[in-house]
């Protein structure tokens, strides 16, 4: 017995030199597949729920298939040609879109390393990525667009939006080459998704009974369950950025927590003054605020920075989300963009500031001033708020042109449920 435990130690010793010589760090390994399925909890069941608490019962259903069409199609385009876009080699054109050398995922094999990890798991985490991307921009249209018009909607967002914007930070693209940040996703996920549920928000119109009748969630309990999963999962979203089990991602991840219990408790707190009681959908909201504002820094700054970006967080948030309905009335349906958009604007520009070793942060790309960096951030900001709003709106009227965007009054008033899928997300 103890000889055939002494020999499975050696094998095992030389196997993991074996690997280490190669390049392939198990450890790394590891923690990037169990951060992919984080990741991917975030939308299914996490978001999922999460949005639909927050519709009306007759609604329900349509948000939770949306978020599951979405997933279906997003890895399918994936493989297809979306990892290759985002991550291979664009030639002369690389400043703006990759190539298509990775299309179906040719030359990728068990072999094949992305530092050191094998290339297969470092596809499907940034896969979920991107699944859940377009995923929150339905919180913007939620109610009121019908099946096909999201669908073919989604799929040209992911092409047109989620694919470039992705190249242009992450795959080496023009933003990358200014010395832009953006650790986990702020600029790629959360300006992106909030812009783009704006846009949508704005081309469709609000729906039937705005700001003339109560629209209250219809369960709370389904929202802070998927609430709470968000908030596991992003662990997986911010620490899994590191693509190493190392102290970047222990960093990331305590970052990303106080953030978001900061956010979480500094909402629910101006509730709680302006209107005498708190509310379990404002803490969850909060916390929703502070983990996409922590979201791009999340790999850069030091713990009280975090505190600071969740304190931020929850009261720009707040006042954003009151303002674009209430003052502005734009029904943005799930407060995608004042939560997600600016969380994500205003924790690029303070991913800028606190990056400086000063403050406690990994310190400035190389060659930069802290100067320099809040300017590459700021065009990052910018330029990518200007590309996804054209880029959406150009979209959203050209899927009007197949197909029609808004379900009709009668078919909003039985709800999408039945209307779009003949279906019930209840049968009482």
């Amino acid at each position: 017995m103890k000889a055939r435990y002494f020999l499975g130690l050696a094998l095992a010793l030389f196997s993991s030199s074996s690997f280490a010589a190669q390049g392939l760090d198990s450890g790394d390994t590891a923690w990037i597949l169990a951060s992919t399925a984080l990741v991917l909890f975030m939308t299914l069941p996490g978001l999922a729920l999460f949005y639909g608490g927050l519709v009306q019962p007759r609604n329900v259903l349509s948000v939770l298939m949306q978020c599951f069409a979405i997933t279906c199609v997003v890895s399918i385009l994936w493989v297809l040609v979306g990892y290759s876009l985002v991550f291979g080699d664009g030639g002369d054109w690389n400043a703006w879109i990759g190539g298509l050398d990775k299309a179906f995922m040719a030359g990728i094999g068990r072999d094949s390393l992305q530092g050191s990890i094998p290339e297969t798991v470092f596809s499907a985490f940034q896969m979920t990525f991107a699944i859940i991307t377009p995923a929150l921009v339905i919180g913007g249209f939620a109610e009121r667009m019908r099946f096909p018009s999201m669908l073919l909607f989604s799929v040209l967002w992911f092409l047109a939006v989620y694919v470039p914007v992705a190249h242009w930070v992450w795959g080496g693209g023009w933003l990358a080459d200014q010395g832009t940040l953006d650790f986990a996703g702020g600029i790629v996920v959360h300006i992106t998704a909030g812009v783009g549920a704006l846009v949508a928000a704005l081309v469709l119109g609000p729906r039937k009974g705005f700001l003339t009748r109560q629209m209250m969630p219809h369960n709370m309990t389904m929202t802070i369950t998927g609430a709470g999963m968000l908030w596991v999962g992003w662990f997986g979203f911010n620490a899994g950025s590191a693509l190493a089990a190392n102290g970047d991602a222990g960093m990331a991840l305590m970052a990303t927590h106080i953030s978001a219990a900061t956010g979480a408790f500094t909402w629910m707190l101006i509730e709680w003054i302006k209107y005498g009681k708190a509310s379990a959908l404002g803490i969850a909201t909060g916390m929703v605020a502070g983990l996409g504002t922590i979201t791009p820094a999340s790999g850069y700054v030091g713990p009280m920075a975090a505190l600071f970006i969740g304190l931020a967080a929850g009261i720009v948030c707040f006042y954003a989300t009151n303002t674009l309905k209430n003052v502005l009335r734009v029904d943005d349906s799930l407060d995608v963009f004042p939560v997600h958009g600016v969380g994500g604007i205003l924790g690029t520009l303070f991913a800028g500031f606190f990056i400086a070793s000063e403050w406690g942060g990994a310190g400035l790309a190389e060659g930069m001033t802290t100067g320099g960096q809040i300017t590459a951030q700021a065009i990052g900001v910018v330029s990518v708020f200007a590309w996804t709003a054209v880029a959406s709106w150009v979209l959203l009227k050209l899927v009007g042109l197949v197909t029609p965007l808004r379900a009709s009054d009668e078919e909003e008033t039985e709800g999408l449920d039945i209307s779009q899928h003949e279906e019930r997300g209840y049968n009482f």
